[in-house]
């Protein structure tokens, strides 16, 4: 089995490449790649993103074929795919970073900035905080709710379809932090520097 991890020039992936390989403890390959060919016979797919929505966005459209080979991989074939941070938010229809630009559209929604409440509560938001699990995931599997992950973000994916959340955070607002929808994974912390509990998920993910 195989897990491949884009690598679309989205900033540092260094830790998830090196989470990720933890967690397959050789017992599963990681490969971290732009070939479409990797992409389109792997087993699981991740996307992280590190960024603006609009520079990633551009990023994965700078190398010719790769969103089709995504949407192939994730929408006609049904394969597995996380999305990290951006790669979540990059599942919208559309993001409101720097300028208005078209998302992937897996997820009907769109992402827009936090409200800060007037300054109330800063931005980026960047820390631990809780998660609020609402449903069952099957990366959450063995996480017990309220446990703490790690978020660097400034924008949040406000779905239409409300039964895709699987998990929320408290900060300004009730704000997704995980999706899940058929073979569409996505998390706005990042479980790779979330610690052991970041780790977990990260293996349910590799042994789904």
């Amino acid at each position: 089995m195989n897990v491949t991890i884009v690598d679309y020039n989205s900033g540092n992936i260094s830790s998830v490449i090196n989470s990720f390989k933890e967690a397959a403890k050789d017992k599963v390959s990681i490969e971290v790649t732009s070939d479409l060919n990797k992409i389109r016979t792997s087993d699981k797919v991740v996307l992280p993103g590190q960024g603006s929505f609009k520079s990633c966005v551009e990023a994965l459209n700078s190398i010719n074929g790769l969103v089709d080979t995504l949407n192939e991989f994730a929408i006609t074939n049904k394969k597995p795919l996380l999305g990290i941070c951006v790669g979540l938010q990059m599942f919208a229809d559309i993001g409101y970073e720097e300028t208005e630009t078209k998302g992937l559209g897996w997820i009907s929604g769109k992402v827009y900035k936090i409200d800060s409440q007037n300054g109330k509560f800063k931005l980026p938001h960047i820390g631990w905080n809780e998660l609020n699990i609402i449903k069952e995931s099957k990366i959450f599997k063995g996480i017990k709710n309220n446990s703490h992950m790690y978020f660097v973000h400034s924008y949040e994916l406000i779905p239409e379809d409300r039964s895709v959340v699987s998990a929320t955070t408290e900060y300004s607002s009730n704000i997704v932090c995980s999706i899940e929808k058929e073979n569409i994974f996505g998390t706005q912390f990042h479980p790779e520097k979330s610690d052991k509990i970041g780790l977990k998920i990260i293996d349910n993910f590799i042994n789904l």
